[in-house]
């Protein structure tokens, strides 16, 4: 998916005939079936040029750094391709020794109920439009288009459920992240 060009000092990103990319100023856009992502890369010191089937990423200089910065932009724009045409999909795993935990999606929260007894439920955010979250058996599934969406969505709940202050090798109740995967 990502090549590597003849001149060192440029990274590319090849565009499957699926996925449309265009950019509007610092602002790029990529469609695909699963649906639309914009990321605004103004802050960043490269030059993106799209044409061609290709997404060309160069930096501004010729440093170690520099270099570092335009493969971070290719990561992040192979990943906006691959969620596009495939989505994300992040699983959560509900662990209750004593106390059953039930997990209720409403809105764009996700409330964690009768975590260790506790009467109020601990709240989550549900970050991105498109991201979504369903509860199936023990399982949390997170799906979307967008990685730092889903991911972030997935860290939100897992953090919910930390407990302060108890040893978390003896205290094993809560929501754990144990599956990644690209495709929904």
């Amino acid at each position: 998916m990502a090549t590597s060009s003849n001149d060192e000092s440029e990274a590319q990103v090849v565009v499957p005939d699926s996925v449309n990319a265009h950019s509007d100023g610092d602002i790029i856009t990529i469609k695909g079936k699963m649906g639309t992502l914009r990321k605004d890369l103004k802050s960043i010191p490269v030059v993106i040029i799209i044409g061609n089937k290709r997404i060309s990423v160069r930096p501004h200089g010729k440093r170690k750094k520099d270099f570092a910065i335009a493969n971070a932009v290719r990561s992040i724009l192979r990943n906006m391709i691959t969620g596009v045409e495939k989505g994300f999909t992040y699983k959560l795993k509900i662990v209750a020794a004593h106390f059953p935990i039930s997990v209720k999606i409403k809105g764009d929260k996700v409330n964690v109920e009768n975590y260790f007894g506790e009467r109020s439920p601990r709240t989550s955010k549900i970050v991105g439009e498109a991201t979504k979250v369903i509860v199936v058996g023990d399982d949390v599934i997170v799906q979307g288009p967008s990685l730092e969406d889903v991911s972030q969505t997935a860290a939100n709940i897992e953090l919910s459920t930390k407990m302060k202050g108890k040893d978390q090798r003896v205290f094993l109740d809560g929501l754990f992240i144990y599956s990644k995967a690209a495709g929904v």
